[in-house]
């Protein structure tokens, strides 16, 4: 971390550097994919997380001073990217406090040109974009930053072309198959994005670095030798550059499918997977509750209570004349007595007519806790499917236009970045409450104290 920073200094002399666990975190893994301790490495990461002066100048820099015969290629989305990076490369490589710490390193006269710098070792850094010829060409260590910039992630002819060359091309390029690296350093942009080609492919095990903007749930993640920072759910990544408000506000201008993609690495099908983003309606207010109203909640609750367990959810609906709107969305971790006394708070506040809870986990104890403490009838709720089954039979009310979503709420873009995502998404919790809802404990379910 300390060469990095340097590196940053000489490349920006004008901005401060701001050091983070995350900076950590990315040059420990690229350090170890340096010892030859890892050779398939992804790491995921929002925009402006200096991941190219990592990744892209700094790394190939501190490599070749260790060892100045690597060869090294170096791909970015497109030349004129490819370019900067490697002229920022020289700057580092040619600095007078580079020499010093690394007197075993010299460029080679023969060959020191925008795209390709050698060493008097025969060692090389080589530039190229996506789709650039590499005959003849190859290297010990392969690092690819932003294959696909973002507004080429819808096109599908695009996508296509990027995983194809890196599959029948770039592969090809690695001098040892067996002992040789691949680094991809990216935000996240598509389901089908490079990341997901080869994942998908499971040809060899990748060490995946997931750095989303907000944690989405609670991990370890090394950042050295026997040290490691606790990434727990809602903490931001970088709160001195980037605050919350700040990434609530990229939400709203980027949108939930952008945002959850490029800043929470968690891409969602355009238009959405099993549940369509056409399909759903949208209110500013619900109906005023009337006497043919039902008010119902649904909970999915965790099969143990605590903070290193699943969520707990609980969703509340108006279901008038066969519409169904979501009035309210809670997801958290509870142990069991917090999670009653959430229960008893969510019922005084909305005041159900029936209350739905799977009867499984920590469900079972709360049905009777409930039927003794609450003026709402309690539904014991036993799914007969699986939870793709169950959400695909409930996805026709979604088709139909019964089912109304508010246009802003403070729990809405989670929740719909799981429901469009699914039965691909990282959580389903949120689909168990609502599936559940939607058979307003009928299709799909046994019941008890209708």
């Amino acid at each position: 971390m300390s060469f990095v920073e340097r590196c940053f200094v000489t490349l920006t002399p004008a901005v401060a550097f701001q050091d983070n666990w995350h900076l950590h975190a990315i040059a420990h893994h690229l350090d170890l994919v340096r010892q030859g301790k890892i050779r398939r490495l992804i790491i995921n990461l929002p925009p402006r997380s200096l991941k190219s002066i990592m990744a892209s100048v700094a790394f190939p820099a501190f490599v070749l001073g260790h060892d100045p015969a690597r060869r090294i290629i170096c791909v970015s989305y497109a030349a004129d990217l490819a370019a900067k990076h490697a002229n920022d490369f020289r700057a580092v490589v040619e600095a007078p406090w580079y020499r010093r710490v690394f007197p075993g390193f010299a460029l080679s006269r023969l060959k020191n040109t925008e795209a390709e710098v050698t060493t008097t070792r025969h060692g090389v850094r080589l530039a190229t974009s996506v789709g650039g010829t590499l005959t003849g060409r190859g290297g010990n260590l392969i690092i690819i930053d932003d294959p696909i910039k973002p507004a080429d992630a819808l096109s599908e002819v695009r996508r296509e072309a990027v995983n194809q060359w890196y599959n029948n091309t770039l592969l090809s390029r690695l001098d040892d198959k067996l002992n040789g690296a691949i680094v991809i350093v990216m935000q996240r942009v598509h389901m089908d994005d490079l990341v997901g080609f080869v994942t998908r492919q499971q040809a060899e095990p990748w060490t995946i670095l997931t750095l989303p903007a907000i944690a989405t749930h609670d991990q370890i993640i090394a950042t050295g030798a026997g040290r490691s920072h606790t990434y727990r759910t809602g903490e931001v990544l970088h709160p001195a550059r980037e605050p919350e408000a700040l990434l609530d506000r990229y939400r709203q201008q980027l949108g939930s499918d952008v945002f959850s993609a490029q800043y929470q690495q968690e891409p969602v099908p355009p238009g959405g997977a099993m549940i369509k983003r056409a399909w759903v309606l949208r209110y500013d207010a619900p109906p005023q509750r009337a006497s043919r109203s039902q008010i119902v909640q649904s909970w999915d609750t965790a099969s143990k209570g605590g903070a290193e367990n699943d969520w707990s959810v609980c969703t509340t609906w108006l279901i008038e004349n066969n519409r169904f709107y979501l009035l309210n969305v809670h997801r958290g971790r509870h142990d069991y007595p917090e999670l009653k006394q959430k229960a008893l708070a969510l019922a005084a506040q909305h005041k159900p007519t029936k209350i739905l809870i799977e009867d499984a986990g920590t469900g079972t104890a709360l049905i009777d806790e409930l039927r003794r403490m609450s003026g709402s009838s309690i539904i014991r709720v036993r799914p007969e499917r699986d939870k793709q089954t169950r959400m695909s039979i409930q996805s026709a009310k979604f088709e139909a236009g019964q089912v109304h979503l508010p246009r802003q709420a403070p729990w809405l873009a989670p929740f719909e970045a799981e429901l469009f995502a699914f039965p691909g998404s990282r959580h389903d919790d949120q689909i168990d409450s609502v599936s559940q809802a939607l058979a307003n404990g009928i299709s799909g379910y046994t019941l008890d104290g209708v």
